[in-house]
């Protein structure tokens, strides 16, 4: 059996490595509706609103989507989507712990 690297948290940011901001402008929303059906055990589902394991955000001007560590545990493949998916798209990713990622960065003076 392989043993897998402890999963991590981390945001998917709506720029390639060149700067290049991604298309098209609703990615995110899209990729976090698709993502909606994954939520921690017991919680209903609502293809209404947002799996807390997967939701749209910004940061600094950028859509983004934070991807909760727990969503492995829960559905190892859409995981492995979601971190093939900026691989497959060159985007920004940005890995932490989940508080900290969800808190909007600082601004610099």
């Amino acid at each position: 059996m392989i043993e897998l690297p402890p999963a991590q948290s981390f945001v998917i940011v709506g720029v390639d490595s060149t700067g290049k901001r991604f298309r098209p402008s609703d990615w995110a929303e899209r990729l976090c509706g698709v993502m909606s059906s994954f939520r921690p055990p017991g919680m209903p589902a609502d293809p209404l609103r947002w799996s807390p394991l997967v939701q749209p955000s910004m940061r600094d001007g950028h859509r983004c989507v934070v991807v909760d560590a727990r969503l492995r545990g829960i559905e190892p493949m859409a995981y492995d989507f979601l971190r093939k998916f900026a691989r497959d798209n060159d985007l920004v990713v940005i890995e932490g712990e989940l508080s900290e990622l969800r808190r909007p960065p600082e601004k610099k003076a």
